[in-house]
C-alpha cells in the first residue's frame, strides 16, 4: 500500500497557483565544460534525458524578476 503524507507533515506541499512560473533560467553543463543556458525546465529535462551520460550538472540561475515568480 502507498504511503501518503498528511496535511500536518511539515514535507506535506500543496500547489498555490497554477500559473506560468518563470523565476529561473537553468545553465546545463556538460562534462567537456561546454554549456547552455535554458529559460525553462522542460528544455532541462528533454536534454538530461536525451545527454545525460554527458552532462556534469544544472544551475539555477534567479532571473531577479523583482521577486516576481510568476506571469
Amino acid at each position: 500500500m502507498t504511503q501518503v503524507i498528511s496535511p500536518e507533515d511539515p514535507q506535506y506541499f500543496t500547489e498555490t497557483s497554477d500559473g506560468l512560473y518563470d523565476r529561473h533560467n537553468y545553465k546545463i553543463i556538460g562534462i567537456n565544460g561546454e554549456s547552455i543556458v535554458v529559460d525553462n525546465w522542460a528544455t532541462v529535462q528533454e536534454i538530461w534525458w536525451n545527454r545525460g551520460p554527458f552532462l556534469s550538472r544544472i544551475e539555477v540561475l534567479d532571473q531577479k524578476n523583482d521577486g516576481k515568480g510568476f506571469k
